[in-house]
């Protein structure tokens, strides 16, 4: 998509700081963190959500998934973990229309829970 922010950076139109690419796969600092460690996994394939993946994607999921809890064992989150975040479409809080995975980590974070979620 010639509009997607991610497809830019996957086609190096936009620099980022990468972590790690494949085939299939990019993953890259997040340019705002929200926490010590704040990186992005995307797939290559544009996918705008996860509302809207397809029975052929569910292989790469799996090794977005796998490969974000790679990067954060080795970016030092393994033992006292973090936080895989997945928006979803605008109430969900996406604000790119590309999938992505957020992991933050590094520190402690507060759980986010809400009134609406405590029923």
């Amino acid at each position: 998509m010639s509009s997607c922010l991610f497809c830019k950076i996957i086609a190096g139109e936009i620099p980022s700081k990468k972590l790690f690419e494949s085939d299939d796969i990019l993953a890259f600092y997040d340019i705002k963190p929200m926490a010590p460690v704040h990186f992005l996994v995307v797939p290559k394939k544009h996918i705008a959500n996860l509302l809207e993946l397809e029975a052929e994607d569910s292989a790469l999921v799996g090794k977005l998934f796998f490969k974000a809890q790679e990067l954060a064992k080795e970016l030092g989150c393994g033992e006292k973990g973090g936080r895989f975040i997945i928006n979803a479409k605008k109430d969900g809080g996406q604000t790119v229309d590309h999938l992505h995975i957020h992991f933050l980590g590094g520190r402690a974070l507060r759980p986010k829970l809400t009134s609406w979620f405590l029923g």
